[in-house]
């Protein structure tokens, strides 16, 4: 059974001693709404106005690991200071051992963003092993689909394809995320 453990913004509160999975991705790409589907439980805020994880939230899976909700980038609204404050603490966050596996959240009606790139980037220097969750395939027509595929994720070939909503491909990523952990 997977609970809440805590929210957190210093590196000194983090929890210590087990392997995550955090959950990365632009804000409103649907990362709130992934972990619930993932763990069949409302865990993570949803809300139709991006930006509201503000901490990193922290969820205890049986034991086993710890999904970590991490604000969302590039979106939403912050002042200059938030932005400095939002920058340090993820840099305090990724700068641990404790990340087993990074599950960036895409948007298939946009894409990878200069931010996602610039993520991606980041978890290839840090080491950190990554799968590429590109959400919303429910948006969009086959051929379309097929299009984006082609188009904006020709470059990498470890994505999965899924709708929250419709719950497709969920199962698949939950059994690649355990196995990788």
């Amino acid at each position: 059974m997977i609970q809440f453990v805590k929210s957190a913004a210093k590196l000194s509160d983090f929890p210590q001693g087990y392997k995550e999975v955090v959950f990365v991705g632009r804000s409103n790409a649907g990362k709130s709404s992934l972990i619930n589907a993932l763990y069949k439980k409302d865990l993570a805020y949803t809300g139709k106005t991006p930006g509201k994880t503000k901490m990193i939230n922290f969820f205890n899976n049986d034991e086993k690991y710890l999904v970590v909700d991490v604000p969302g980038y590039g979106f939403a609204n912050r002042s200059k200071q938030e932005a400095i404050d939002f920058g340090d603490m993820m840099e305090d966050y990724f700068s641990r051992d404790n990340i087993k596996l990074c599950v960036m959240i895409v948007d298939c009606r946009i894409g990878l963003t200069d931010d996602d790139v610039n993520m991606l980037d980041f978890l290839k220097q840090r080491k950190i092993r990554y799968i590429i969750v590109v959400n919303k395939i429910d948006k969009l027509s086959n051929n379309q689909l097929m299009n984006n595929k082609h188009k904006l994720f020709k470059d990498y070939d470890n994505c999965i394809y899924i709708s929250t909503l419709k719950r497709t491909n969920i199962d698949i990523l939950k059994n690649d995320i355990e196995k990788i952990l």
